[in-house]
């Protein structure tokens, strides 16, 4: 057997056991792969993938860097990498990417639409990619890859972002998911058989054009809705520091788009509607300052947020994240840091065991380090909200109150890397992600 041959049996082995749902033993035939091609570009892509797929983001970075490195010509590595840039926050590099593919294939939808919302970001026209990638795009039926033909859930998302992830609790070996961009769906068009629809567009300050067609969509199904429409679009930012304040022992900031803000309080907060993680939040210390900041920002109205300063008695910001599944709260995580910004990711919590213990005891007894106050409006909070799936990050006041950061349904339940010293943290994830896999059916007629 020649080495080429060789080569291409174990690429399909790895393939079958993509398709057979056992993926530890697909990502070990793809390094089987490339020891013995170690630029095969299909390994590199579908590996990436594999990575990206679990949550190994620098393994997937890797794997798509090496894959646009020895094949530059290949349409399916630029986009895959181009879509690990954006989502690291690097749009300009993304960009390149996404133009790369478009030089290979001009009519490639999946990268006129990348392009689109890398260009929306740096505050470029996109109208033509945005038409390219998504108008007559509109419906797609993702990989099924389990055995028979599936339990049929029909997933609504919005093109421009702010989507739940759910590629950890929607399992593509039971579900056969058809998405649909409901921001470019005509809503009178024939829905596909669906036993389940499940609202994944979960940010109501950028998403305003997609969730009100889905809520024209959502009403057609006879099928669950988990996460209906017009309860999402009630969570966007302003409104639920209204509606929110009037829960006993729940403290919320004065948020108002800068143009309609009265007069203001500095430091204050500036942040660009329908970004996560940190980016477009900056703190304005000065009123000389503010201009500037503004303008720094990719909108033309940025919301101005009352600054509170959040330190604990040692000097630490604190901020705990709750899930609301299915009716229950369940701790996901506390990040602990000396920036005002706190999220677990850029935290000291891998550098500090003495962080990382404290953060285990509120896993295991979350009512104990809360109180009774905070649980309370916990459980206010969510009847609130209404959701099945939605979450909020807070801090703890000293009196016991709840300081809210925000509440709604993009967050996401991301099982942490490998490394030993996230073990504390894996079982509460696991019930977390548990909880979410118990909303959606297991049979039932289509719809």
């Amino acid at each position: 057997m020649t080495k080429i041959a060789e080569t291409e049996g174990v690429l399909r082995r790895a393939r079958d056991l993509l398709t057979q749902g056992d993926d530890d033993s697909a990502k070990q035939a793809y390094l089987d792969v490339l020891r013995l091609d170690p630029v095969h570009c299909g390994a590199l892509t579908e590996l990436g993938a594999l990575a990206h797929a679990s949550g190994h983001i620098s393994a997937a970075c890797e794997a798509y860097r090496q894959a646009v490195r020895h094949h530059p010509a290949s349409t399916v590595a630029h986009v895959g990498y181009a879509y690990l840039l954006s989502e690291a926050g690097d749009p300009a590099a993304a960009r390149s990417h996404y133009q790369a593919a478009l030089a290979g294939d001009p009519d490639l939808p999946q990268a006129h639409q990348g392009l689109a919302r890398v260009l929306t970001e740096l505050g470029e026209n996109a109208d033509e990619h945005w038409q390219k990638g998504f108008a007559g795009h509109a419906m797609v039926r993702r990989r099924y890859r389990g055995s028979g033909s599936g339990i049929p859930l029909l997933l609504l998302v919005a093109a421009v972002g702010g989507n739940v992830p759910t590629q950890h609790w929607i399992d593509d070996r039971i579900f056969a998911v058809t998405a649909v961009y409901a921001d470019f769906f005509d809503a009178a068009d024939a829905l596909p058989p669906h036993a389940v629809m499940v609202n994944a567009i979960g940010d109501a300050d950028l998403c305003g054009t997609a969730l009100a067609n889905a809520e024209r969509i959502a009403a057609r199904t006879t099928a669950p809705v988990i996460n209906p429409p017009a309860r999402v679009r009630a969570t966007g930012r302003e409104a639920n520091a209204r509606r929110l304040a009037d829960i006993p022992h729940v403290i919320t900031p004065r948020i108002r788009p800068l143009s309609q803000a009265p007069m203001l309080r500095f430091p204050l907060l500036l942040r660009a509607p329908g970004f996560h993680t940190g980016r477009f939040f900056i703190r304005v210390e000065t009123p000389d300052a503010l201009a500037e900041a503004a303008a720094s920002l990719p909108c033309d109205d940025p919301l101005a947020i009352e600054y509170f300063d959040t330190r604990g008695p040692d000097g630490l910001a604190r901020k705990y994240r709750v899930m609301f599944i299915g009716g229950a709260l369940y701790p996901l995580h506390l990040a602990i840091s000396a920036d005002w910004k706190v999220h677990h990711f850029t935290a000291a919590m891998a550098d500090n065991p003495a962080f990382r213990a404290e953060e285990r005891r509120f896993l295991d007894d979350m009512p104990a380090i809360l109180g009774n106050r905070a649980m309370t409006a916990l459980t206010r909070i969510q009847a609130t909200l209404g959701l099945d799936y939605a979450g909020v990050d807070f801090a703890l006041r000293q009196d016991g109150s709840l300081l809210l950061f925000e509440a709604n349904a993009t967050m996401a339940i991301i099982p942490p890397e490998a490394d030993p010293i996230w073990n504390d943290r894996r079982p509460a994830i696991s019930s977390a992600l548990a909880a979410a896999r118990r909303l959606l059916p297991r049979n039932g007629p289509a719809s």
